[in-house]
């Protein structure tokens, strides 16, 4: 007699992007707790976002000057395991298990890895490329949105191969930017979606790339119409 595990199984590329978050997340509550013999444990969080934050201004220096230390290039795909607080960690963990069982049942693990570090590094340089912006960048969500937009491309090919409107893929990134909008007209809030939706965008036409069959199959579910 054959039994269900309780807990669907995530592929371990998911665990391998997660794990380093819950852990950095449990690092800072402890700190904070007080439990821990040094008086700076405290301060955790704020020593990671200066040490592993993407800032537009360090970038630019380093492209004026030609000089690439390591410590600051690794900022790029560094940044999205760091949060800002426990309400953004637990939101970005929530959709990265979510978007990534369903990218990574469908993907290859070296494709998810593309797809979330790709959206990582075209969200920081999108969002450095916006004029006047000196705020560093961190947290998950460009890199998750790269998994949105990874599972919208699925979705959208599936839609296109059983005749269906495609266009309907792109409902659940619509939905997630207009209520992202609204709660930053509502309660401030930076240009952090611009990277979101850059983000989103390149895990969009990655995906074209590192799907099983890329751009072939695509044409196929096509001609299928």
């Amino acid at each position: 007699m054959q039994t269900e595990a309780p807990i669907n199984p995530l592929p371990w590329v998911v665990w391998l992007l997660a794990l380093p978050m819950i852990a950095m997340e449990l690092a800072f509550a402890l700190g904070q707790s007080g439990l821990t013999s040094n008086p700076g444990a405290i301060g955790w969080r704020l020593e990671a976002v200066e040490r592993f934050a993407f800032f537009p201004q360090i970038f630019k220096a380093m492209w004026a000057a030609g000089d690439w230390p390591p410590q600051h290039v690794m900022r790029i795909v560094l940044y999205p395991f760091v949060q800002g607080s426990v309400t953004q960690a637990i939101f970005a963990v929530v959709i990265l298990l979510a978007l990534g069982k369903m990218v990574g049942e469908a993907f290859r693990p070296l494709a998810v890895l593309v797809v979330f570090f790709g959206a990582a590094i075209a969200g920081a340089l999108v969002f450095m490329a916006l004029p006047g912006n000196v705020m560093p960048l961190y947290g998950a969500y460009p890199a998750v949105y790269g998994l949105i937009g990874g599972f919208t491309f699925l979705l959208w090919v599936n839609l296109a191969g059983t005749g269906s409107n495609p266009y309907r893929a792109f409902s659940l990134i619509g939905l997630l930017m207009g209520v992202q909008l609204i709660f930053a007209a509502l309660f401030g809030g930076g240009l952090q979606w611009v990277a979101d939706l850059a983000g989103f965008a390149a895990g969009f036409l990655l995906s074209f790339l590192v799907s099983p069959g890329g751009w072939s199959r695509v044409v196929a579910r096509l001609r299928q119409r």
